[in-house]
C-alpha cells in the first residue's frame, strides 16, 4: 500500500489555515505545518499554531525569513538567524511545540547543496533537530487549479510520498477535500509517519540520507 504524508509550508494564514484543520478534521488526519517568523506576527497567527498542536498536528521550524537558503549565505550569522531566532520565537511565543524539526527553504522544491552550509549543519546538531525535507512539491501557489493531479500522480508512482502543500490564500486548498478524496479512492494510507529519505537528520545526528540529498540528488521535477 501507497503511503502520503501530508505537509503545510509558510503558514499559518487566517485566510487559509482554519480551513485546512477543519478538512483534517473531519478526516481524523493529521499533518506537518512548517512556519515562517513573518507568519507568527500577529496573535491570531499564534492561536491558530497553538490549535494545530491541541489537535495533534506537527510543527516545524521553516527559518525566520523564508528568503535566501542556507547553503547560499554559508555565515553563521545566517544560520543563526533563521534557524535559532526562529527557534526562539517559537518557543517565547508557543511554549511546547513538541519535537525539533526544521525544514530548510529550497527554492521551489529544489534539492542540493543550497539546501544547508556547514555553518547550519552545525547549529542544527548542536540544538539536536531533526530535519524534514521532501519528494513531492506539485508547486500548488503557480497552480491552485492543477496541483492535485501533478500530485495524485506523484502519490501513485512513489511507495511513500512527502507532499508539500502551502496553507497560503491562493485558492489551491479549496481543493484539499477533493485530492483527499481521491487518494482514499486510491486506497493510499495517509500517515504522519516520514520516511528514512526525507528525514536529513535526526536529533541532531546525521543520516545516510543527507549526503545524498545534498550531494547527489537532482532538482525536483515537479
Amino acid at each position: 500500500m501507497n503511503k502520503l504524508t501530508l505537509t503545510f509550508d509558510n503558514g499559518p494564514s487566517i485566510e487559509a489555515t482554519p480551513s485546512v484543520l477543519d478538512v483534517l478534521d473531519q478526516r481524523g488526519l493529521h499533518a506537518w505545518f512548517c512556519v515562517i517568523g513573518k507568519s507568527l506576527a500577529t496573535p491570531e497567527a499564534h492561536q491558530l499554531v497553538t490549535e494545530m498542536i491541541s489537535r495533534g498536528h506537527r510543527i516545524v521550524n521553516h527559518s525566520l525569513t523564508h528568503r535566501t537558503p542556507l547553503g547560499d549565505d554559508p555565515s553563521d550569522q545566517h544560520a543563526q538567524r533563521e534557524i535559532v531566532e526562529m527557534h526562539s520565537l517559537m518557543d517565547d511565543t508557543l511554549g511546547d511545540w513538541g519535537d525539533r524539526w526544521f525544514r530548510p527553504f529550497g527554492r521551489g522544491g529544489e534539492l542540493g547543496p543550497h539546501l544547508f552550509s556547514d555553518a547550519s549543519l552545525a547549529t542544527l546538531t548542536e540544538l539536536s533537530y531533526s530535519v524534514l525535507l521532501w519528494n513531492s512539491v506539485p508547486r500548488d501557489w503557480e497552480d491552485p487549479l492543477g496541483w492535485v493531479e501533478t500530485a495524485l500522480a506523484d502519490v501513485i508512482t512513489q511507495d511513500h510520498t512527502v507532499l508539500v502543500l502551502h496553507d497560503l490564500p491562493t485558492g489551491a486548498m479549496n481543493r484539499l477535500p477533493e485530492f483527499l478524496d481521491k487518494v482514499d479512492q486510491l486506497g493510499v494510507e495517509i500517515t504522519n509517519d516520514v520516511p528514512d529519505e526525507c528525514v536529513l537528520m535526526r536529533s541532531g545526528e546525521e543520516t545516510l540520507a543527507l549526503r545524498t540529498a545534498l550531494i547527489e540528488l537532482p532538482t525536483s521535477s515537479n
